[in-house]
């Protein structure tokens, strides 16, 4: 499925999803002066690599928010079950709301192609960055930071003249309805 991202400056699109804490979630449910949507998911191996790295960025801000999004079909990728998802993140130690986009209408919103896909938001929910989250898939020679980059920028009420850098990942799992 063509989709295209949202572009630098376009507002945050709303949504309500569960979360695998059993708690719904909106954009109004994040309050921070920056937000970081991270589409994933549980069965690639990129966005298992990226896990300990969100893990650690959530933790590493008070004023910043991190929310991640599974979109992919489940019934063709079954790892990526609400079920699983539980597990996973009770497993891997989440410390940021997990949330199921059953319908994929939330990641056909925001253009998310792979996963992980990162977009980063200012206070007024406006996009500042979207794409990878770092230049390294196994994290052992990462040496730019984009989506910690973006969140910095934020914070400090700076611009950030990186909008956009291709993510990389497995492509996003469309139901084949979609």
């Amino acid at each position: 499925m063509d989709v295209t991202p949202l572009q630098t400056g376009e507002t945050a699109p709303d949504f309500e999803l569960p979360g695998v804490d059993g708690n719904d979630y909106t954009l109004d449910s994040f309050d921070a002066s920056a937000l970081v949507v991270v589409f994933t998911c549980n069965h690639c191996p990129v966005a298992k690599a990226y896990q300990d790295r969100l893990v650690a960025l959530a933790a590493d801000y008070d004023d910043a928010d991190l929310v991640a999004i599974n979109p992919n079909d489940a019934e063709e990728y079954p790892d990526d079950s609400f079920e699983n998802m539980v597990e996973r993140a009770e497993s891997e130690g989440f410390n940021f709301p997990y949330l199921r986009d059953e319908s994929q209408d939330v990641a056909r919103a925001y253009g998310a192609e792979c996963t992980p896909h990162a977009f980063v938001f200012d206070g007024d929910r406006e996009l500042v960055y979207q794409g990878a989250i770092d230049d390294d898939r196994e994290g052992e020679d990462v040496t730019e930071q984009y989506v910690r980059d973006a969140v910095d920028a934020v914070l400090a009420g700076d611009s950030f003249d990186t909008d956009t850098v291709s993510p990389m990942g497995c492509s996003v799992k469309w139901k084949a309805s979609a």
